[in-house]
């Protein structure tokens, strides 16, 4: 399986991919809308024998400084359980480390997303209207904010 950054062709089986995963359109209209506006910092694609089979999203944030969202994530049902999102995860982990990036939050099940480095902890000094213990962060770099405003990219307050 191959994971590579997202190129234009890759658009439509993506949003395939994103409607598969989730019971509603949403997260693929959630996808499209970030991609118009700008919003998204890193979308990569793990794919296999030339088809997409799964994809992740990281958003810039409007707050705080140097901020992304990670979501959705998604993999086909026929690819899970195999480490595909995981995977998807930590490779942009990595890239948002290495371009600078501070601090990377998440709505999820912590059961998961604890394995990956995110913490409910590490996000209950900041305001947002997600705060609760499926609000995790994972801070890429020292001087990382510990409080304030967690907004995610506007695109976000469209959802359905």
């Amino acid at each position: 399986m191959e994971i590579r950054i997202e190129v234009e062709a890759d658009i439509a089986g993506v949003r395939k991919v994103e409607e598969a995963s989730f019971p509603t359109k949403a997260e693929a209209t959630l996808v499209d809308r970030l991609r118009a506006d700008g919003s998204i910092v890193i979308s990569l694609v793990a794919v296999e024998n030339g088809n997409i089979v799964g994809h992740v999203v990281f958003s810039r944030m409007e707050f705080p400084r140097r901020s992304l969202g990670l979501g959705p994530v998604c993999v086909l049902a026929s690819h899970r359980q195999r480490g595909v999102a995981a995977a998807l995860i930590r490779r942009s982990l990595n890239l948002s480390k290495q371009e600078g990036w501070a601090i990377v939050f998440v709505l999820g099940d912590p059961t998961y997303y604890k394995r990956l480095g995110f913490d409910p902890e590490l996000a209950q000094g900041f305001t947002s209207p997600y705060a609760g213990p499926h609000l995790m962060a994972l801070p890429l770099q020292p001087d990382a904010s510990r409080e304030g405003l967690a907004q995610y990219a506007q695109a976000f307050a469209l959802l359905d």
